[in-house]
């Protein structure tokens, strides 16, 4: 089969995996494996994304995420904060689970102190403890939501991430659930973001693999925006190098150098992974079409 060739069209997002792989907790659905036993990648330190840092500028980097794993479970996940927000607006991928007061109103002062909007993405996959702990493990919910609360008492408007681990036909009662929830503690402007599964990692062993119909083929991108793909704008950083996407980088083919100037080059949808954000959009950005913003 022939892949279609997807170019960078600008780097307009930078991604660092700066927990690598390593996690708190071990999600049934987690896409990329992580975990508290995983060490595929490990973590990156404050000294190794700074020249990536750097880099960017010269590339016109607009934005920049941090994740893992659990981007909190690394030490210095702070000055890596303060040092992103020097370049631009920085979103932190968590699970909000070891959010400390004091961790957060360091970086409540960082962001007031900086020209760039700080962004915290909690990942929470059901509007009760029941139905989230079965797929993040017991006692999850109780402590996401702790972080949530903490979050909001310091300015900060987190963006609720919910994976669609429930059947599509309850999207209005999952919405409905997740914002009265919210609601319930003072989030007024509450801001919730679904996403649909990854079919790959534990989620193919939770709920099955893609069909071998479900791939990208040159004829279902005529005519389609492919600025809608992760791949055309943006890249991540490992401590093992630059990878073409966050959901790519446990296939090896995936990883496109060293540097950012090696990862400039097109990269092929040869992945059926690459099926779903065809359907929906750049998933891992903040404000996609594969999301509900509310």
């Amino acid at each position: 089969m022939t892949h279609p060739l997807i170019e960078l069209d600008a780097l307009d997002n930078l991604w660092f995996q700066v927990a690598g792989t390593l996690c708190n907790i071990e999600c049934r659905h987690c896409f990329n494996n992580s975990g508290p036993r995983n060490r595929s990648f490990g973590f990156m330190t404050l000294e190794m994304i700074k020249p990536y840092l750097e880099a960017s500028q010269e590339l016109g980097v607009k934005e920049y995420y941090l994740t893992g794993g659990e981007p909190f479970l690394n030490r210095e996940i702070v000055p890596m904060l303060a040092e992103t927000l020097r370049y631009g607006p920085a979103t932190v991928l968590t699970n909000g689970m070891l959010l400390k007061e004091s961790t957060v109103a360091a970086l409540a002062e960082i962001e007031s102190q900086s020209l760039y909007t700080l962004e915290f993405r909690v990942s929470l996959d059901g509007f009760t403890a029941e139905e989230n702990d079965q797929i993040r493990g017991k006692g999850v919910f109780q402590k996401t939501m702790e972080g949530v609360q903490l979050l909001v008492r310091h300015g900060f408007l987190p963006i609720l991430t919910a994976t669609r681990v429930w059947e599509e036909s309850r999207d209005a009662e999952v919405l409905e659930g997740f914002i009265k929830l919210l609601h319930s503690f003072g989030y007024t402007r509450p801001r919730l973001k679904i996403l649909p599964t990854l079919k790959i990692g534990r989620e193919a062993e939770r709920s099955g693999e893609y069909t071998e119909h479900e791939v990208v083929t040159p004829e279902m991108l005529e005519g389609y925006d492919r600025g809608q793909l992760l791949c055309s704008n943006s890249r991540i950083v490992t401590d093992r190098g630059v990878y073409v996407c966050p959901i790519l980088i446990n296939f090896p083919e995936a990883r496109l150098g060293e540097t950012l100037h090696d990862a400039l080059r097109p990269y092929p949808l040869r992945h059926q992974a690459c099926y779903t954000c065809y359907l929906w959009g750049a998933i891992c950005s903040n404000f996609a079409s594969g999301g509900t913003d509310v």
